[in-house]
């Protein structure tokens, strides 16, 4: 457990702040070094502690990730926090190694067209780079980061539409035999509905076990928050969530993006699951992307409305 006890013992449930990463990868601007780093260091002092920061990849191609070292090492100066990088081939998971990333993270597709889309490579493949990765990791000893593998379209397909919920559980058991150390079940294009998601976490922690089991929804037809209610209901302590709803899937015409990371907060809370994370602050961490995005929709329901008055003693219960 040594890799895992990285994630939040202290509170009830694990929140990753996936918008430096997630959130900026289809943006028609982003913000620059000096932005980011206001952006991580208001939320850190709002309560958050997971932060994916971005992707290993060429900065030619993804400019917008050219200054991940540096946000890794920001994050990593600050007090109790975690950096995950995404690390989609050897080459990125060497260079998150050098890094000292807390968390790789590797994702593969539930489905072949997608996988052949998006990374030029059959799920097979996939599943064996997945592999050479956590050898990777395994070299570092006890002290190496922890790797999620997620799985793309894990509800449906762009592409190839329908998703059987076999073909899924087949891929959370290949990833535990790949040596992942957190299985993640993203709904990529926000096809899905509550009853899917409860009925697939609930098998998908059956095969499990032990290995905790992470989610990921994107709001493209305004389901993420009911979605993710529905993965805690089964059991998932583990969700993603973008400040402001950015992001998106070049799949998915139209994607809003993530889900809501300030209303995922609320949705925790109104639970009774502690988080740590002030709202009120966390959604004023707004302004900076407002001011460094000025033409990128940001999206929210506490934004727009506020904490209900009757609830204020959500953001500082925990």
């Amino acid at each position: 457990m040594s890799r895992l006890s990285m994630i939040y013992p202290d509170f009830q449930v694990t929140l990753r702040e996936v918008g430096l990463r997630d959130g900026l990868q289809l943006v028609r601007s982003f913000p620059d070094t000096a932005s980011k780093l206001q952006w991580l260091k208001q939320e850190h002092a709002a309560g958050v502690r997971m932060f994916e920061v971005g992707s290993f990849l060429p900065a030619s191609r993804f400019p917008q990730f050219s200054d991940v070292r540096d946000i890794v090492s920001a994050t990593k100066s600050l007090p109790g926090a975690h950096v995950a990088a995404l690390t989609l081939n050897e080459r990125g998971a060497e260079d998150a190694l050098q890094a000292n990333v807390d968390e790789m993270v590797f994702v593969l597709s539930a489905t072949e067209g997608h996988s052949q889309a998006n990374t030029r490579r059959s799920r097979l493949e996939a599943l064996q780079l997945a592999g050479r990765i956590a050898a990777m990791r395994d070299e570092r000893g006890p002290d190496a980061p922890i790797l999620t593998i997620g799985i793309a379209m894990a509800f449906g397909c762009s592409i190839e539409g329908d998703v059987q919920a076999t073909e899924v559980l087949k891929l959370v058991e290949a990833s535990l035999e790949a040596g992942a150390d957190v299985i993640s079940l993203a709904d990529t294009v926000g096809y899905a509905g509550p009853k899917a998601v409860g009925a697939l976490m609930a098998d998908a922690r059956k095969l499990a076990g032990a290995t905790p089991l992470a989610a990921h929804f994107h709001d493209t037809r305004g389901m993420a928050i009911a979605n993710a209610a529905a993965a805690l209901d089964e059991g998932v302590r583990i969700l993603d969530g973008s400040l402001g709803g950015l992001g998106g899937c070049p799949f998915a015409p139209g994607a809003s993006g993530n889900v809501v990371f300030e209303d995922l907060v609320f949705l925790c809370e109104s639970m009774g699951l502690a988080t740590g994370i002030d709202i009120d602050r966390l959604v004023d961490v707004r302004k900076i992307l407002a001011r460094a995005m000025p033409d990128e929709e940001l999206f929210g329901g506490l934004a727009r409305s506020g904490l209900p008055k009757t609830q204020r003693w959500l953001a500082t219960q925990a």
